[in-house]
């Protein structure tokens, strides 16, 4: 509780990583519904993409194509609509499998292709970052993952926090990945 205006360890209890875990899950969630709607808009590139990290065999980048849209937009649905364990642990695996596909082509010495995480507009080079924000993001849906109790049965006031929580969690994504494109940009790079 709070104690003359500080929050104390108890605040963050329980129900309070809960809260915090729904948070996490509803920011997850709409990068997820993100990334799965601009793949699916531009579904042609993708299969070009996935090739270019060079990781899988080639009889199986048409598979994986035509699979990772839908299973992004089945775990955002999932993280959106209450931060299901089982959502939060597909989105965690999937984040891990990400970071790990851009650390191996960065030991590579592949740094400079696309890690098809941002919009077409912005292309993005991969970056030690990119493996940062990838598994800071699968870090928030730890508390989704340890089973902590739900704050939607609480109050509309922790439902609210949860939601705007969530919501500047994906707008820093967002403006992460701009930047990140931005610097790695031609003009970026003819002003150096």
């Amino acid at each position: 509780m709070m104690d003359g205006g500080a929050i104390t360890l108890t605040d963050f209890s329980g129900a309070g990583f809960g809260l915090i875990g729904l948070a996490g899950a509803v920011g997850v969630g709409l990068v997820f519904l993100q990334a799965a709607l601009a793949k699916l808009r531009h579904r042609e590139l993708l299969s070009g993409v996935i090739a270019n990290y060079r990781l899988l065999p080639a009889a199986l980048v048409g598979p994986a194509a035509l699979l990772l849209a839908p299973v992004e937009l089945a775990v955002s649905l999932g993280l959106l609509l209450g931060g299901h364990w089982l959502a939060a642990l597909a989105a965690a695996v999937l984040l891990v499998i990400f970071a790990a596909a851009i650390g191996i082509n960065i030991a590579r010495g592949r740094s400079q292709i696309d890690c098809g995480c941002g919009r077409s507009q912005l292309r993005q080079p991969l970056s030690w970052l990119l493996v940062g924000r990838n598994l800071a993001l699968a870090a928030l849906l730890a508390p989704r993952l340890a089973g902590l109790p739900n704050p939607i049965s609480t109050t509309t006031t922790d439902l609210a926090i949860a939601l705007a929580g969530g919501l500047a969690v994906f707008l820093i994504v967002q403006l992460f990945n701009a930047i990140g494109a931005l610097a790695g940009s031609p003009l970026a790079a003819s002003r150096r």
